[in-house]
C-alpha cells in the first residue's frame, strides 16, 4: 500500500506493507532518534509526535499517518538541543538511549502546560524508562531548563 505524510516537514511517499509500524517507517527514512526498546509501549523511547500529539511508534501502524504530520526530535532541534544542554549538565546522559524520549515528551508537557510543578512533571514522564539513571538527573535538568526559560523570559505563556 502507498502512504504519503509530512516527516519532520517534508513530504514522503512510500509502499509499506500494511503491517508496518510507524517506528519501522520513520527509521527507514532517517529519524534515528526513534529507537526501538521494548516493543510493548512501555518505555518511551519510540515517541513521535502524530499531528502534534505523543504516541508510542511501536504501537501504530505506519497507515495510520496516511495525510497526516509525523515530527521525531529530528524535527525538534532547536527546542530539543536546549532542553538537551540542560539534562546533558546534570549528569542524566549516560548512555543517551532514553533521552529521545524524554525530550519528545517534555516538549510535548510544555506545549501543554507551559509551567508545570514537579508531580505534573513526574506524572507526565512516568512512561518514560531509563536503566543507567535514577530519573533524578532528568528531573534536574528539567526544572534548571524551566528556571533558565523564565529567567529568559520564555516561559511559554
Amino acid at each position: 500500500m502507498l502512504i504519503t505524510m509530512e516527516l519532520n516537514g517534508r513530504r514522503v511517499s512510500r509502499e509499506v506493507s500494511p503491517d508496518t509500524l510507524l517506528l519501522d517507517f520513520v527509521r527507514a527514512e532517517g529519524a534515528f532518534s526513534v529507537k526501538r526498546g521494548c516493543e510493548t509501549s512501555n518505555c518511551g523511547l519510540c515517541t513521535v509526535f502524530l499531528n502534534e500529539h505523543p504516541v508510542l511508534s511501536c504501537s501504530v501502524l505506519a497507515a495510520r499517518a496516511e495525510g497526516r504530520r509525523v515530527t521525531t526530535l529530528e524535527g525538534l532541534q532547536k527546542e530539543a538541543k536546549e532542553l538537551g544542554a540542560f539534562i546533558a549538565d546534570q549528569g542524566a546522559e549516560q548512555c543517551g538511549f532514553c533521552n529521545p524520549g524524554f525530550i519528545m515528551n517534555t516538549i510535548s508537557l510544555l506545549r501543554e502546560h507551559p509551567n508545570p510543578d514537579e508531580a505534573e512533571i513526574r506524572s507526565y514522564l512516568a512512561g518514560n524508562l531509563c536503566r543507567c539513571s535514577g530519573y533524578e538527573g532528568q528531573m534536574r535538568g528539567i526544572v534548571a531548563y524551566l528556571k533558565w526559560r523564565e529567567e529568559a523570559g520564555h516561559s511559554g505563556e
